[in-house]
Parts: structure tokens; C-alpha cells; sequence
């Protein structure tokens, strides 16, 4: 076993150690990758593996934003364009003194905008075991909620995570486009990188390998569906779809499709003195060292999801999981453990 498949296999072992039902996770240094799993998919199932159809949560956002930048490039739309631009004639969008929403503001959570949409934080309260939490988010019922919606600050002044705003960015990206926010990630991304298995609704042959989700107690739980909210956290995907996204994060080569990915690492607002916000991602500076962590973690009803990487150093990390416990401390201790290594390694090959 190579270091980087124990790296992995070790990490794997640990997530299952902390209850979670079934994961896997990828490392990645250089042009190598390895896979591992521990755990099992559902009742009696075998360990989930590359291939394996997991909710990704707000991972989804990371592809929403890159939208954002892909249209930005091809300049069908704008950083600074308002929200109000994108949605029908008919809504209504909050300002504060003077200030509207833009798109950068959707990507960089510096919107404003309340984390749910109007009335789900008083239903979570009321109902906090409803199954299917956004199933009637439709663009209507959003739209409608968002005319009655005051925002928290004036936009681009401070951070504030918002689901509605992801989800308001991939409604007002499809409505620009034309199209279904599903067609458009895979016209915009998934076609672009071959990812077979990223999308929000799936096929027979797909349901086939969805893991089955579990609580942070270990209960089956019934999936999500992000109706029209789903650019903020309704794709599925795989470990290997999701390596091979990350791989473009950290090669974004020449042409459209890497000017897209050059910006949205470039955009960056100072969220505190320890993050900063990019689109859709997030960063950090490891204590002690001169370049950054690249991430964004996601988790519904019954699943957990983390993607990492770090540029500097050619490493990343993804790591699923078919139970809603947060993943974030170990696999962000994998990711280091990767930079340690690509550090120690005197030739700078990857991890033999």
C-alpha cells in the first residue's frame, strides 16, 4: 500500500470510528489519486466506493458559483450585474441604503440575505423532523418570500452564509441561460469535465448506487429535494466525478474553462481574520504557513460531503459520507497530512 492510499484508508477508518455509517475518500497529490472506503452504503450494503452516488449538500454551491464564472468569461453575465437583472419582471429584490444584490454578493455570501428563505426558519422550529425540509422551494414560492425579505446588512459589507442566496444564484443563472439549472451545470461543467454522475435527479440505473442516508444517530432517513433552490445544495455526485472537478481546481489549463476557474479563486473578500470567502469557496491560512486552504464542506438531512485542496502544494481531498456528521477536523487534518508530505518529498514528486 502506498502512503497515499494508507493517508486515505487511515482517514476513512477514523470517519467510520466516529459514526458514520459508510464514507469514502480520495487523496490526491500530484497526478495521483487514491481511493478508500469503510463502512457500508445502507442496510447490509458493502463499502461505498468511487463510484458511489451520494447528496453533496452545499458542495453544490462550488458548482453554482463556477457557473457564475463561466458565464462571467463568456460575458453572458456580470460580477456586478444586479439579481434584479436575472428574474422575471415580476419580483421584487431588497436593497439596503441604495445598495443592491449582485451576483458576486449571491457567490461570496456578502448578500445580506437571511441563511433560509422567508418562514423556513420558523417551520424548522416548529416541524424540526420534517424529511423533505426545501421539497416546495419552487421559484414562485422563493421569489415571493424574497419581495417580504429584509436584509441583515448592506450588501458587500459583510459575510453571512446563505443557502437562499446560492439557491437565488442558480435561479437567476438558469433563467439568464434558458435553461434547467441541471442542464446548465452539465452543458457548463459536466460535458467540459466528463463528470458522469453529477446532477440533482437521477435515473434507475443511478438510484441503484445512491447510498442510503442516515441521521447524525445512525436512523435511514429519506433523501432530499431542493426543488428550485437546488444551486445552493440539491446535486449528487461521486468521489470520482468530484476528483476529477478538483483535479481542474488545481490545473485549470488554458481556454475559457480555466479563466472561469482562475476566477473564481481570484474574487476574495475577508470574511474574519481567519477566512476569506472566494466563489463559492472558502480559504484558510494554515497556522505557520504562506499559502492557503482551498474548501467548502456540505451536509443534508442524511449525508455529509468535503472537498479540499491546496495549490500551492498540488494536494486535495474529497471524502463522502451517508450520514449527517461533520467531516470537516479530519479530512482537513488529511489535506494537511498530504501537505506535509508533498513538503518532505526533496524532489517534489507525488507520494509514492
Amino acid at each position: 500500500m502506498t502512503d497515499l492510499a494508507r493517508f486515505a484508508q487511515d482517514t476513512a477508518d477514523k470517519l467510520t470510528a466516529q459514526k458514520n455509517v459508510g464514507v469514502v475518500v480520495a487523496a490526491l497529490s500530484g497526478d495521483d489519486v487514491a481511493y478508500a472506503g469503510a463502512g457500508r452504503t445502507g442496510g447490509g450494503g458493502s463499502a461505498p466506493g468511487a463510484e458511489t452516488l451520494f447528496e453533496i449538500g452545499s458542495v453544490t454551491k462550488v458548482f453554482t458559483s463556477l457557473l457564475l464564472a463561466r458565464l462571467a468569461v463568456a460575458e453572458t453575465a456580470h460580477l456586478d450585474e444586479p439579481l434584479a437583472d436575472l428574474l422575471p419582471p415580476w419580483s421584487q429584490v431588497p436593497s439596503r441604503d441604495g445598495r443592491h444584490i449582485t451576483l458576486e454578493h449571491l457567490a461570496t455570501h456578502t448578500s445580506g440575505l437571511p441563511r433560509l428563505p422567508k418562514g423556513m426558519l420558523i417551520r424548522a422550529l416548529l416541524r424540526p423532523n420534517t424529511p423533505d425540509p426545501y421539497v416546495d422551494c419552487t421559484a414562485e414560492v422563493l421569489l415571493r418570500g424574497l419581495a417580504e425579505t429584509k436584509l441583515g446588512a448592506i450588501p458587500g459589507k459583510r459575510f453571512r452564509y446563505s443557502n437562499l442566496g446560492g439557491g437565488l444564484l442558480g435561479l437567476a443563472l438558469a433563467e439568464r441561460s434558458g435553461i434547467g439549472y441541471e442542464a446548465l451545470v452539465e452543458r457548463e461543467i459536466g460535458t467540459p469535465l466528463g463528470l458522469a454522475d453529477t446532477l440533482a435527479d437521477l435515473d434507475s440505473r443511478r438510484e441503484a448506487r445512491m447510498a442510503q442516508g442516515h441521521n447524525k444517530r445512525g436512523k435511514a432517513v429519506p433523501p432530499w429535494h431542493m426543488a428550485d433552490l437546488v444551486g445552493a445544495g440539491g446535486l449528487r455526485s461521486t468521489a470520482a466525478d468530484l476528483v476529477t472537478f478538483v483535479r481542474a481546481q488545481l490545473n485549470p489549463g488554458s481556454g475559457p474553462f480555466g479563466d472561469a476557474v482562475r476566477l473564481s479563486h481570484a474574487v476574495d473578500y475577508v470574511s474574519n481574520p481567519f477566512m476569506r470567502t472566494h466563489l463559492g469557496w472558502m480559504s484558510v491560512g494554515p497556522r505557520g504557513k504562506n499559502y492557503r486552504q482551498f474548501f467548502h464542506n456540505g451536509r443534508t438531512g442524511g449525508f455529509a460531503s468535503f472537498i479540499g485542496f491546496t495549490p500551492a502544494k498540488g494536494v486535495a481531498v474529497v471524502a463522502l459520507s451517508n450520514t449527517a456528521r461533520s467531516l470537516d477536523r479530519t479530512v482537513l487534518g488529511l489535506l494537511g497530512q498530504l501537505e506535509d508530505a508533498r513538503e518532505a518529498s526533496s524532489t517534489h514528486h507525488p507520494i509514492g
